[in-house]
């Protein structure tokens, strides 16, 4: 089958750049491509085994794969067959000298991302289990891509890949135009459009076959050090991976001692995915800081080599794009993605409906009809985190002490994937078949006096080891109408998805946000473990009218009931209980009254936040509360620590 070639892919240039300097040092550990589906991470990872040298393997491991499928396991048919216990080499092996792809890496069982990551950086397959012990060569470019809507990596495993790249669509119409023209051009003739584009990849096979990782010398690793210090790196794989990505730059180029620039050109790539110590950071880090910490690390290390020194070799000093590994040759100007994709904007893919709204005519107090809140909760949150970013980064470890380790709940029975095997310590519930046939084999080639044919004894049975997950759904209902008190509420919400996304952050929890005002409820956010996502729903959230308490908790129960059986639904309600609009017939006090109690009824479990302030106080809160039979708080009481608390685990 046809590859579509490296060197045509439209832009891209930073995952190209970080796949190649992978390529050249495997030790790096490994890339990370985060990004909309059609940006063409797919096709970069599958073009770079086509340009590696010696026909270089390229192995995909699949989402169900088992970890036997991954390192390797007995190989029954020798076994059976009377020849004794042998290695049958798995995945792993397959990809041994390059490229084992990934996708949807996040949603990759934890145990496997450990296997893979741990693998990456040694360069090594040790297999010792099943009375197997057997070691081979497995250096491989592993790469890794992932939707960041549909859930975030561990922070341990996110830490473990070398290099990260935020992968966005061109928004430019001439860069997506031409990114079109040449799919349009490969999918009606492959091999022509293969040979047209020859030349470019056979420049780029020679280059990269004669690249090798410079030198970095201690001056500079003094300089990446008090670089990755400044930004707060916790321990030293980041300091690892930058030196080494620097090194594999300067032999991509040609020269023998990596620079200060070299350090410049790939920090982003090395350290921006190991920024994020709270689920409210962004990826990544503005070239100001970038500049600011280089500047504070070169002030402490004198003597650091600079490229742009007039005495440095580089044989590619003329060629302005001699660090870009998809401008190659003669081929046209890739300056785009050649897959056409959603796009990363937020802001395209908002709703409109969250800025519209008729004015209310009811008379209550007004937060400012139609207001958007994302510059009121900028300020909640620069006020929640003021003076303690910079901790969070050097002491997350003692901050964030007793949140969840995000590792998935392990169970044995009959439900879930299986994951493994073990001897079983009592009734026997799900027996793991390949198991126990490979014990009755490993057990017959140690008894040459036995039956000739291996048989299953009852010593050899294994209970099956499957996992499954308690994740949760946690649906926050918030209150944007006109009444009093909406900052205060915003506030509220803040903290509570604050507590809410640590956790999905960890654990891949789920979150929803409902919104309600004037006579309606809206679905502002479906259920995610986008920590980005979430946070940006509930910017755009507007405010103003009446409170149509009633519809708001009905939109979050049909959501509850709505859930996907491996989730726990649990309703989180900020209001103050003062609904003022209900469907035709109906009071509104009471048309909540029953929508709460049909959240009762139904067995979900909920929270009520009483938001209400003020010297006269109704205490309507309660009554929504005691009708739900929810557990109530006030707004004094909500914070992150409580969420944590109040989530199953």
């Amino acid at each position: 089958m046809r590859r579509f070639p490296f060197s045509a892919v439209v832009g891209a240039d930073e995952l190209k750049l970080a796949l190649v300097l992978g390529a050249i040092d495997p030790a790096i550990g490994g890339v990370l491509a985060r990004g909309d589906k059609g940006s063409a991470k797919t096709t970069l990872a599958r073009g770079l085994a086509a340009v590696l040298p010696n026909d270089a393997p390229f192995a995909e491991l699949p989402l169900g794969a088992t970890e036997d499928r991954l390192i390797g396991t007995l190989d029954l048919a020798a076994a059976l067959g009377g020849k004794g216990v042998h290695f049958e080499p798995g995945l792993l092996a397959g990809a041994h000298g390059g490229v084992l792809y990934v996708d949807e890496v996040n949603l990759l069982a934890d145990h496997l991302v450990d296997v893979l990551l741990d693998v990456a950086a040694s360069g090594v397959n040790l297999v010792e289990r099943e009375g197997i012990s057997h070691r081979h060569p497995a250096r491989f470019v592993l790469i890794g891509s992932m939707n960041p809507e549909e859930g975030e990596l561990r922070p341990q495993l996110l830490d473990r890949f070398g290099l990260a790249v935020d992968v966005t669509t061109s928004l430019d119409p001439g860069e997506r135009a031409e990114a079109v023209r040449r799919r349009l051009a490969f999918d009606a003739d492959p091999d022509g459009f293969t040979a047209k584009w020859a030349q470019d990849e056979e420049t780029l096979r020679a280059r990269l076959a004669a690249a090798r990782p410079a030198t970095v010398g201690d001056h500079l690793l003094e300089a990446i050090g008090a670089l990755c210090a400044s930004v707060g790196a916790q321990g030293l794989r980041a300091d690892l991976v930058l030196a080494r990505a620097a090194g594999a730059l300067a032999g991509w180029e040609g020269r023998g001692e990596a620079t200060i620039d070299d350090v410049r050109r790939v920090a982003a790539l090395a350290l921006a995915h190991r920024q994020r110590r709270s689920p409210f950071d962004r990826h990544g880090f503005d070239d100001d800081r970038l500049d600011r910490a280089l500047d504070e690390a070169l002030d402490g290390a004198s003597g650091v080599p600079d490229s742009r020194d007039p005495h440095s070799s580089d044989p590619h000093s003329g060629d302005p794009h001699s660090s870009d590994p998809g401008r190659t040759g003669t081929g046209p100007d890739d300056s785009g993605t050649h897959e056409v994709g959603r796009g990363d904007d937020t802001e395209a893919r908002r709703d409109p409906r969250d800025d519209q709204g008729p004015a209310d005519p009811g008379g209550e107090p007004s937060s400012g009809e139609g207001d958007n809140v994302g510059a009121m909760l900028s300020s909640v949150e620069a006020a929640r985190t003021q003076g303690s970013r910079a901790v969070v980064h050097l002491e997350s470890a003692r901050r964030h002490e007793g949140v969840g380790s995000g590792r998935r709940s392990m169970i044995v029975g009959e439900r879930g994937r299986l994951i493994g095997a073990r001897v079983p310590d009592g009734p026997l519930t799900s027996m793991a078949a390949g198991a126990t046939v490979r014990a009755a084999v490993i057990r017959h080639a140690h008894d040459p006096a036995g039956s000739p044919v291996p048989t299953i004894d009852r010593s050899d049975v294994r209970q099956a080891v499957r996992e499954t997950t308690t994740s949760n759904l946690v649906v926050l209902v918030l209150d944007t109408s006109g009444s009093m008190g909406f900052e205060r509420r915003v506030q509220g919400a803040s903290g509570a998805l604050a507590g809410i996304l640590l956790d999905a952050y960890q654990r891949r929890d789920r979150v929803a946000l409902v919104a309600f005002r004037n006579d309606e409820a809206e679905v502002v956010l479906r259920p995610t473990a986008s920590i980005e996502v979430a946070r940006a729903r509930l910017a755009t959230v507007t405010t103003g009218g009446r409170t149509p308490l009633a519809a708001g908790i009905h939109a979050a129960l049909d959501l509850a009931v709505t859930t996907p059986g491996d989730l726990l639904p649990l309703i989180v309600l900020i209001s103050d209980g003062r609904a003022t609009a209900a469907p035709p017939g109906m009071e509104p006090l009471e048309a909540a009254l029953a929508a709460a109690d049909a959240v009762r009824r139904r067995g979900i479990g909920s929270v009520v936040v009483d938001a209400e302030e003020g010297p006269t106080r109704l205490g309507l809160a309660a009554d929504i509360a005691e009708a739900m039979g929810a557990r109530l708080l006030t707004l004094e009481e909500l914070s992150p620590t409580t969420m944590k608390e109040l989530i199953p685990r």
